[in-house]
């Protein structure tokens, strides 16, 4: 299988921003946990981040027809782009919401995601662990 794994703005700085929060591995590293990861069971993961909002929808929408799934952590778009959500619903690939830490228990404006409706499910507060776990579902789904 093919995974787009989609992050949004900020995740770049992972390591280096508030790593009180989001922990000392880099985003580096994650790409490389979820690369190995997917090979590991002879699936493919693309790792893609940008802090455009506008970059995301086109690689959501570019990936009909490409990708068997997408795990995405829209970062702060989560709370607010209902221009994502609407990009998730417009394809058919089934996609997976990820959040390193467990938004519901952050402050008041993070605790509910917009975009998380138009994904399968949401897994949050798992770390990186959280990326994997949402391949294994992608893995288990059909579009």
């Amino acid at each position: 299988m093919k995974f787009l794994i989609l992050n949004g703005p900020n995740l770049n700085l992972l390591g280096r921003r508030e790593p009180d929060i989001y922990g000392h591995q880099t985003y580096e590293e994650l790409c490389r946990t979820v690369n190995e990861y997917a090979a590991s069971r002879g699936d493919q993961a693309n790792c893609f981040q940008s802090n455009h909002e506008g970059t995301l929808i086109d690689a959501i929408q570019n990936a009909e027809g490409v990708y068997d799934g997408i795990v995405i952590n829209p970062g702060a778009y989560a709370h607010y782009s209902y221009a994502i959500h609407d990009a998730l619903r417009s394809v058919t690939v089934p996609a997976v919401e990820v959040h390193l830490t467990d938004i519901t228990q952050r402050e008041a404006f993070r605790r509910q995601s917009v975009t998380a409706a138009a994904c399968r499910t949401m897994i949050a507060g798992h770390g990186f662990a959280g990326y994997t776990e949402a391949l294994e579902l992608l893995r288990g789904m059909e579009k």
